[in-house]
């Protein structure tokens, strides 16, 4: 079976539909459509019902699904077996969402080039539902997210049990809702925290953003104030650039890893996660 056939299948699967699962493949939806109909004549069975709805599986469809994945699971890890760097024993993978990688991505390389270079890495950032789609198709071993779906398949580990502080500049700006509070700069944490939860305090936001160090550093330069991550704000209170608003409600914010529970058994996956928790407990080596 063809690789990039199994692949769009399963991004049908993702998306809900040909169309969607074009845009995410960087392909036309005819190419899309001639992989389903080629693997569909390869198997003897029809995998898709189409309507105006968009695309869903048929019983065959969702029998063959398990293997599909299994096959990419297993082209991926064969790809990165055959791509690790001479001198090195294996290749750790991991993928963070962008609002959680500051500084822990970099703590975890530092602590894992220190204690183990004999594993080669590779980090990116992406949202975490293409984390989660990367995870189970063998491309990454750790995935970072704030709020991973369950999945009997995966192990779930809580990194750091962090804080939603209301923070300041010192530079005050004016904010349109409240000028005494200054400009009122919100983040988007995800779904477990809305604009709305912070209105009472704070009231209609001036500028959303979906990147927290972008919204950091525009209170930094041009006043405001904000919900930030309490690591990611130390630093800047500490050197009195910031200030915590006395009274303001802070918020839980929970950090998980989620990995393969088969690759528990691996010895460079147990020290990647190990060496995650050192960073995130804030211990670079």
């Amino acid at each position: 079976m063809d690789i990039d056939r199994a692949r769009t299948f399963l991004e049908i699967i993702q998306c809900g539909s040909f169309l969607h699962a074009a845009e995410r493949l960087h392909v036309t939806q005819t190419t899309v459509s001639a992989r389903i109909r080629t693997l569909e004549d390869e198997l003897g069975r029809k995998l898709f019902v189409r309507n105006r709805k968009g695309a869903h599986l048929t019983p065959a469809g969702r029998e063959f699904e398990r293997f599909a994945l299994s096959f990419v699971q297993i082209w991926e890890r064969a790809r990165q077996k055959l791509a690790i760097p001479p001198g090195r024993t294996s290749v750790i993978s991991l993928g963070c969402e962008p609002n959680f990688c500051n500084p822990l991505l970099l703590d975890w390389i530092v602590g894992m080039r220190r204690q183990n270079p004999q594993i080669a890495l590779r980090a990116d950032t992406a949202a975490g539902a293409q984390l989660l789609d990367l995870l189970k198709l063998g491309a990454l071993d750790i995935a970072v997210l704030r709020a991973p779906a369950l999945s009997q398949e995966f192990r779930v580990l809580l990194l750091h049990e962090e804080r939603l502080l209301l923070v300041r500049s010192r530079k005050r700006g004016s904010g349109a809702d409240n000028p005494d509070l200054g400009v009122h700069v919100h983040v988007d944490w995800g779904m477990q925290f809305p604009a709305e939860a912070f209105s009472d305090t704070l009231g209609e936001p001036d500028l959303v953003v979906g990147l927290g160090a972008l919204g950091l550093d525009y209170i930094l330069r041009e006043g405001g104030l904000g919900y930030f991550r309490a690591t990611e704000v130390a630093g800047h209170i500490e050197a009195g650039a910031l200030e915590i608003v006395e009274g303001a409600r802070q918020f839980s914010f929970p950090v998980y890893a989620v990995y393969a529970e088969a690759g528990e058994e691996r010895a460079d996956l147990r020290a990647a996660l190990e060496a995650l928790k050192s960073a995130a407990a804030g211990k670079a080596d």
